[in-house]
């Protein structure tokens, strides 16, 4: 084995022991606060649940073919639908996907600091509440 490879192993090797190379960002933690069916609209239910992104915690591109409403409750996000515009929302804001949009974007803002909103989503009833944008 070369003098190259072997420093090249040595450099290596802890990091991958570790897990780090491999490592992805910590998911978001998703907490259901309620399930109810929608009085008045036969076939549809509407969840509530709180999202918390780590530091620098991001989903990949989505859809929830469902109505999604929105509100910051600590940190800054950055959130698009596609074809809409980039925006940074602070504690207190909100944000609105239809049910045709493609969520591009859901990110914490920071690196440093937590991020978590609170989400209402309308619905049919037994729908999957999220699928990947490109199946």
């Amino acid at each position: 084995m070369s003098r190259n490879c072997l420093l090249g192993l040595s450099l290596c090797l802890p990091l991958l022991l570790s897990g780090a190379a491999l490592a992805d960002p910590a998911p978001a933690e998703v907490k259901q606060l309620m399930t109810k069916e929608l009085i008045g609209a036969a076939g549809k239910e509407i969840l509530m649940s709180t999202v918390t992104y780590p530091p620098g915690g991001a989903s990949p591109s989505h859809r929830h073919d469902a109505q999604v409403l929105v509100y910051v409750l600590e940190g800054e996000l950055i959130m698009q639908v596609q074809g809409g515009p980039r925006v940074t929302l602070k504690p207190g804001e909100t944000f609105y996907e239809s049910p045709s949009d493609v969520h591009a974007v859901s990110a914490n803002a920071s690196q440093t600091a937590p991020a978590k909103f609170l989400v209402f989503i309308i619905k049919d009833k037994g729908s999957p509440t999220t699928r990947p944008a490109n199946p």
